[in-house]
């Protein structure tokens, strides 16, 4: 049943780094939190944490994101937040690359980023607000060696977002593009003792994100770049 006083927040492409410590920011400021990844067994322990609610859904199907956001719908009410943090790697030389492979990685770094964000959009138009937030990498502005379908899709997905934030803006849905660059910390990887600052903490990383939800709509931002202070521009 749908608490209509609650906010509700839905994070497709939801595993245990960035979008498990945005799932638990989120639940401990009283939020409602969906999330959505291919295997949603996987968030099982996540969603016994926070009390979010999860789902199976390949974000690259028209119909199983458009069902998605239908029985959230039903179970959250429209998400005031959408967050997309799916993406897909087809790593190896520009001449050797498999082109299923690289479909596969532009499907899930831009196409599912498309369609997560267009079903978005219409719940929130129709409301007069909301917010869309699109995670970037890296890539998303610089290319690099052996990562062609990498920063392909993510360039796609930057202007995705730049595109839905001169449309949206005007008509009060703030759409706000995430470039995370460098690693961010994890389960099984943590930086060296040597350098305790290499890598991203995921649970700052989420603050950030809820800053952003936070903005006022006469100071929005579309874009911000997150990185280590070790990390070389």
């Amino acid at each position: 049943m749908t608490d209509t006083n609650k906010k509700s927040a839905l994070i497709v492409g939801a595993g245990s780094g960035l979008s498990a410590s945005l799932a638990r920011l989120l639940s401990r400021e009283g939020w409602q939190v969906g999330l959505a990844a291919r295997d949603s067994g996987k968030l099982a322990a996540l969603c016994e944490e926070t009390g979010a609610k999860a789902w199976s859904c390949d974000a690259t199907d028209a119909a199983g994101v458009a069902t998605l956001f239908n029985t959230v719908d039903r179970t959250l009410g429209a998400p005031d937040v959408v967050v997309y943090n799916a993406s897909a790697r087809a790593r190896g030389p520009i001449a050797e690359l498999d082109v299923n492979d690289v479909h596969k990685a532009l499907d899930v770094s831009a196409f599912g980023g498309f369609l997560v964000a267009q079903q978005a959009a219409k719940r929130m138009l129709a409301q007069g607000q909301g917010t869309i937030l699109l995670t970037g990498a890296s890539a998303s502005v610089k290319g690099f060696p052996l990562s062609a379908a990498f920063a392909m899709g993510k360039f796609a997905l930057r202007g995705l977002a730049q595109s839905m934030a001169r449309e949206l803006a005007p008509k009060g849905v703030h759409v706000a593009h995430f470039i995370i660059d460098g690693g961010i910390a994890r389960a099984g990887r943590t930086p060296p003792s040597d350098a305790p600052d290499a890598l991203l903490d995921p649970d700052a990383i989420a603050a950030t994100y809820l800053q952003i939800i936070r903005q006022p709509r006469n100071a929005w931002t579309w874009e911000v770049e997150l990185r280590p202070w070790v990390e070389k521009f």
